[in-house]
């Protein structure tokens, strides 16, 4: 089976938020920072969807009903200093350093957007970036989130008071003065969706946060929130395998209705659609699936192997990887505002290069689709 085959449209736009552009710590705008990584490769890029020093061009969208622009690629620092936000990993996962030289290496390909939250790490996440931000000279913009404990016992949850203290400490931990976007992390049964959103929306008056939005939310509790308040995304799991809430959930239908942006991560459902996983194979040391298998567990089954192994020979008729199949099928969605890719190495960012220069039309996402009905 072949792919059809037409050349990116990509622009690169600068990514601005709220109600003002954001400010490297010297007061220099993003603006003029993407200009000085990007002005000597744009000249010769001649459309190529790449520079002479290897840039991306990454188009953005707007946040919410013509909003200010999210860029469709994020670096995702989940596993920076731990997995995610689980206590049980604080201090595994991706050593200060080797986050230090991703960053560096998403920078350098184009992505400026990096998504964090405040217990990925037990903080360590918030404080790798800020350490990078110092360091470099330069400031992405970024996503934080807040809900989960900080340590095993610690307090988790969304009310307004615990809002504006995990807001203090994820402002100190970056070193920066706002948060673009603000996320709650989780739902939470105990605290009102309004004393939520009016905390957030006091952030956002004060210039703590340039927008606010929600996580992990599905249509009904998104519903709820916009009622509520104004939140202009929701950033929930989404991939090839992962299609419930998102498309028969309704989630994805409610953001195109309400202008709400839509923001996936595990966007290779934990390493799955990469060829990481064989069938009959154990799983690699250090996996998504050797370290928090259950969200995955229902993967291990027969005809998963089996679409995934169809999966990975339409990969290689198209001449890329499996992980840039699976990132050129959400960017193919026009309803997905961003991506978040949570790369382990540099090289591990090769496959958001592979679809931004190949992307699916409808009938090659319908076919990929087709395999893991």
């Amino acid at each position: 089976m072949t792919f059809s085959s037409r050349p990116p449209v990509l622009g690169h736009r600068a990514p601005v938020f709220g109600h003002g552009a954001p400010v490297f710590g010297h007061g220099t705008p993003v603006f003029d920072q993407i200009l000085n990584v990007t002005a000597s490769s744009s000249a010769s890029a001649g459309g190529s969807g790449r520079g002479s020093r290897g840039v991306a061009q990454i188009e953005s969208r707007a946040l919410g009903d013509g909003g200010p622009q999210l860029p469709r690629i994020a670096l995702g620092c989940g596993n920076f200093g731990g997995v995610g936000s689980a206590p049980a990993f604080f201090g595994q996962g991706t050593s200060e350093p080797d986050a230090l030289a991703l960053m560096d290496a998403a920078w350098e390909l184009g992505i400026t957007h990096f998504d964090t939250a405040d217990a990925y790490g037990g903080g360590r996440s918030e404080r790798a970036i800020g350490r990078w931000i110092r360091d470099r000279g330069v400031r992405p913009t970024l996503t934080s989130k807040t809900f989960h404990p900080m340590a095993a016992g610690a307090d988790s949850g969304l009310a307004p008071a615990r809002i504006a203290r995990q807001l203090d400490s994820s402002l100190e931990r970056l070193g920066v003065e706002r948060i673009e976007l603000y996320l709650a992390h989780d739902q939470d049964a105990g605290t009102p969706l309004h004393d939520t959103l009016g905390a957030f929306e006091d952030a956002r008056r004060a210039g703590r946060i340039g927008s606010y939005g929600v996580s992990n939310f599905d249509a009904p509790a998104l519903e709820r929130a916009l009622a509520a308040g104004a939140p202009v995304a929701v950033q929930n799991s989404y991939s090839l395998l992962d299609r419930g809430d998102a498309d028969a959930g309704g989630v994805l239908a409610l953001c195109d209705a309400r202008a709400v942006a839509f923001v996936a991560f595990s966007p290779l459902a934990g390493g799955w659609l990469t060829g990481k996983y064989r069938r009959g194979r154990p799983f690699p040391t250090g996996s998504r699936m050797a370290q928090r298998p259950e969200p995955y567990a229902a993967f291990v089954a027969e005809p998963m192997f089996d679409a995934l192994e169809a999966f990975e020979r339409l990969a290689a008729d198209r001449g890329v990887s499996m992980a840039a199949l699976a990132i050129a099928w959400l960017l193919g969605d026009p309803r997905v505002a961003q991506v978040v890719v949570g790369p382990g190495r540099p090289e591990h960012l090769a496959p958001v290069r592979e679809a931004l220069e190949h992307p699916l039309d409808g009938s090659d996402r319908a076919r990929l689709e087709g395999l893991f009905a």
